[in-house]
């Protein structure tokens, strides 16, 4: 990824995950293929809730990974949000899948990525179209607190610059 965008990206999937820390959401990494393409960003699995599982994958959807689809069907939860690199390659093969299989699908804009931009807006406008919500870190971190009242708003609403 050029620079710029994986700085972007790093900076804001990091807000997510101190967000899902802070508010008990359950977070699920998979890294496609690292022994060729690396392994999560050290920064990133620095900020990882205690006992996230971090799951190895060669299948571009990680719906087709018979231990993340273990996962989720254990959380219970049928609301997923995506984020991560590649947005038109695994980011759109697993949102489709998972819109398949009945789960409400988030793919948060500002922490996904392409190498191509034109490559990103197409996934983007493709996942609009099949079902997925195309939302941004801002939004989400709100929606997901509700309320100005809610016990973690004021350390929460600092993350967003």
């Amino acid at each position: 990824m050029p620079a710029g965008v994986r700085d972007r990206v790093i900076e804001q999937v990091s807000v997510l995950l101190t967000a899902a820390e802070s508010l008990a959401i359950p977070v699920l990494v998979t890294e496609q293929y690292p022994k060729g393409l690396g392994p999560t960003e050290k920064a990133l699995l620095n900020k990882l809730p205690n006992n996230t599982p971090v799951i190895e994958k060669t299948s571009f959807s990680l719906a087709k990974a018979e231990s993340v689809i273990e996962s989720l069907q254990q959380s219970g939860r049928k609301q997923v949000f995506l984020v991560g690199m590649e947005t038109h390659i695994c980011v759109l093969q697993t949102a489709l899948d998972l819109l398949k299989q009945g789960y409400e699908v988030f793919v948060v804009e500002d922490a996904v990525s392409s190498r191509a931009k034109g490559n990103q807006f197409n996934a983007l406008q493709r996942l609009r179209l099949a079902g997925a919500v195309i939302t941004n870190v801002e939004s989400l971190l709100f929606e997901w607190l509700g309320d100005a009242k809610h016990p973690a708003f004021k350390q929460l609403a600092k993350l967003i610059v």
